[in-house]
């Protein structure tokens, strides 16, 4: 055999679509074959692609026909090669290999049979597998952060979402492999570590039967790590035994991420979300009550089909009632293949984009106020980035999650993934400044 090809791989998508990336990139580096970041000098570039709504799909079209031009043999992954796999073979020559969402694992195979001359085609029709704490995975965040998978998968079919469809039913992790990954990461230095899946409320579920985060939440409170935090909880599933586990447990943050999609009970329903009626003022009167110095995040999608003006007002009346932290907004997307897709009174484009705007324009200052609200406060600050040229740290509070939120500016000395005490001083719609305080205190998980 010549030498072993060089891989690049560039990664599209998701939190969840980073966590395959970083296991095939693990499973590449145990086999012995070289990783490039730099995909002009590889041999093969691993595309893993984005289908979620239309602009992750352009974006992951570029990136492809980008890397076709320039003469790359390009192994597609992910969920736009689950979702569009034979196009993708008919309409790319450069494609030897396109790779779906429960198949990532044979990653190292794949590679084998492109070199032996085979265009591979690696598509579970139901995607069932799910990686554990015992699959080789190279991170790649800042050093400080993790993610950490504890489920793959939704058992729901809301009529927006083509999610089910690409990445199949749900499928919990123990509690036991998620507590020995939390473990591993700690080891490793990991100061935060992120709870992901597509509905974390429902872990555990579909393995023991009933709901278990309440009790996965207390047996990651054992592993030596400050911040764990939730991502895309359920208000229905915040129950009394969730909402005590995060009260009780030091090192789980009060921040919750709550994907509402929308306040009207009419649209709701015909967004077909479970528990449709029931997202309303007094669920989250209640997670408030709980929670008085939680912090609230959640999406909306505007412009649904059929959403009418009064419709959406209501939604802006929603959205200064309850004063969340952070607002992400989104546009309706068609998804061929979800009930979305045929519905009637499609909105045209420039309405939602209006729609989305007017959102936006009413999150602005509640964010404004949120954050000023911080100013004079000492809390504690991730550090991930330094500008040395500008002779600033950059980093985030728990008020913030990679990625979605705002970040901390901050002046003085701090190495890079540690947590240090910065008093706030400044603060903007969505970013806060500060600088390291000289004597540190204590740091313990929450702020």
């Amino acid at each position: 055999m010549g030498k072993t090809p060089t891989i690049a791989i560039s990664h599209l998508g998701c939190e969840k679509n980073r966590i395959d990336t970083e296991h095939m990139l693990g499973l590449l580096v145990q086999a012995g074959y070289q990783v490039d970041s730099n995909e002009e000098l590889a041999d093969y570039v691993i595309v893993n692609t984005c289908s979620f709504i239309e602009a992750a799909r352009t974006e992951s079209v570029r990136t492809l026909v980008e890397l076709a031009e320039a003469d790359k043999k390009i192994v597609i992954t992910g969920c736009m090669a689950q979702h569009f796999q034979d196009e993708l073979l008919a309409e790319l020559p450069e494609a030897v290999a396109v790779v779906g969402t429960g198949d990532y694992q044979k990653i190292v195979s794949v590679i084998e049979r492109v070199e032996a001359g085979e265009r591979v085609k690696e598509v579970s029709a139901e995607p069932t597998y799910i990686a554990d704490e015992t699959t080789p995975r190279y991170r790649t965040t800042s050093e400080g952060v993790a993610y950490l998978r504890i489920a793959e998968g939704c058992d729901y079919r809301c009529a927006f979402c083509i999610i089910p469809h690409l990445r199949g039913n749900q499928r919990s992790r123990t509690i036991e492999s998620i507590v020995a990954e939390a473990h591993q990461l700690a080891a490793e230095g990991v100061k935060e570590i992120l709870l992901i899946s597509q509905i974390t409320t429902n872990y555990g579920l579909d393995l023991y039967g009933e709901p278990k985060l309440a009790e996965l939440l207390r047996a990651l409170g054992k592993v030596d790590v400050p911040w764990i935090r939730m991502h895309y909880a359920y208000p229905t599933g915040l129950t009394p035994a969730v909402i005590a586990a995060i009260q009780e447990t030091p090192n789980v943050l009060p921040y919750l991420d709550l994907p509402l999609q929308h306040s009207h009970p009419e649209v709701l329903r015909a967004m077909n979300r479970p528990w449709q009626g029931r997202v309303n003022d007094g669920i989250i009167e209640r997670i408030k009550t709980s929670f008085p110095d939680g912090v609230l995040r959640t999406t909306f999608i505007v412009g649904f089909p059929g959403e009418t003006d009064a419709q959406f007002e209501h939604l802006l009346q929603f959205v200064r009632n309850h004063e969340f932290d952070h607002v992400g907004a989104f546009t309706f997307s068609a998804e061929e293949g979800t009930a979305a897709y045929n519905l009637p009174n499609q909105l045209p484009q420039d309405v939602k984009e209006a729609r989305k705007n007017a959102l936006m324009a009413v999150q602005q200052p509640i964010s404004l106020k949120k954050n000023q609200g911080e100013v004079g406060k000492v809390v504690d600050v991730l550090i991930e980035q330094e500008h040395p040229s500008q002779g600033v740290l950059v980093g985030r509070s728990a008020r913030f999650a990679p990625e979605v939120d705002g970040l901390v500016y901050v002046t003085g000395e701090a190495s890079l993934g540690t947590i240090h005490s910065v008093e706030i001083a400044k603060a903007d719609f969505y970013d806060l400044y500060g600088s390291v305080v000289k004597s540190p205190r204590l740091v313990v998980g929450k702020v």
